[in-house]
């Protein structure tokens, strides 16, 4: 424990901490405080061996996501500015959060859903979103001229970081939205609001999403993203391949778009293992 008030001196003695909040200040004196005493040394006698030995203790702990990156920002800092060494924070890697697999609904439930949402411009915006895989943001910010029937596409004007792009318009929804608008009349806003210059806002589906939840008497919590979730996940059961599912969706990486590799049901199960392709006895006869 000797090591920890030189430790802390030091810190506190460089101004560049001095910039920082006193809590901040705290919480980074602590983490590298503690990375030392796990060593028995002055963390300035330790390197990034030790940081990812370090790293992979905490992570064997069982440690919090966040409090992970914590020390991380700790030690990037201690090395980077209190040590002046530059080119190692570069190197100490922050955690990835574990990502959740998303809930998807299967076709016979996205049916029950959709046939309980009870108002009709609920109902059409919820079939879109299904039909489309588009973002709630992007559902109520369609236009009724982003809809092209001659190309059968609907332009994005507003995607995710003001990004534009194409997705498909299915024979179906075309029909559907073509006796909505009979119905409505709708101009300017495709789901107009209560009032027709704005469009009708991201709660007022989300509430429809949960009573039709209800309503199907479905145990899943279905989002307008579970929507979105099940349109790439069937796109995937049914053969689409994977980089026109990225495109339709609009993800910047791969990767992204392959976490539904990991929910299509049909893919896992109709994947042959390797273990069928081998003459194989592992059971000696009786």
């Amino acid at each position: 424990m000797a090591t920890i008030s030189p430790l802390r001196r030091r810190m506190i003695e460089d101004m560049s901490i001095r910039n920082l909040c006193p809590a901040t200040q705290e919480s980074y004196i602590r983490a590298v405080a503690k990375f030392s005493v796990y060593f028995g040394r002055s963390p300035a006698r330790l390197g990034l061996e030790e940081v990812r030995r370090y790293q992979v203790h905490l992570v064997s702990e069982g440690i919090a996501w966040a409090t992970l990156n914590q020390t991380v920002c700790a030690l990037r800092f201690f090395y980077g500015v209190t040590l002046g060494l530059t080119d190692l924070p570069e190197l100490i890697s922050y955690a990835r959060k574990s990502r959740k697999l998303p809930v998807v609904l299967s076709r016979q439930e996205v049916v029950r859903f959709l046939e309980a949402v009870p108002a009709l411009k609920s109902r059409i915006a919820l079939t879109t979103a299904y039909a489309t895989g588009l973002r709630l943001s992007e559902v109520v910010a369609l236009q009724v001229r982003d809809i092209d029937s001659e190309r059968m596409l609907i332009r994005v004007e507003r995607g995710k970081g003001g990004k534009q792009r194409q997705v498909m318009l299915s024979e179906q929804l075309l029909k559907i939205l073509r006796a909505y608008w009979v119905r409505t009349r709708s101009r300017g806003w495709l789901f107009p609001g209560r009032d027709p210059r704005r469009p009708i806002t991201r709660k007022m589906l989300s509430a429809a999403c949960q009573a039709a939840c209800e309503a199907a008497g479905l145990s899943k919590h279905v989002t307008v993203h579970t929507l979105r979730h099940s349109f790439a996940t069937h796109l995937l059961e049914s053969g689409t391949e994977l980089r026109i599912i990225q495109v339709l969706l609009g993800h910047n990486h791969l990767s992204t778009t392959a976490l539904y590799t990991q929910v299509a049901a049909n893919i896992l199960a109709t994947t042959a293992s390797p273990l069928d392709r081998l003459e194989l006895n592992v059971i000696s006869p009786a």
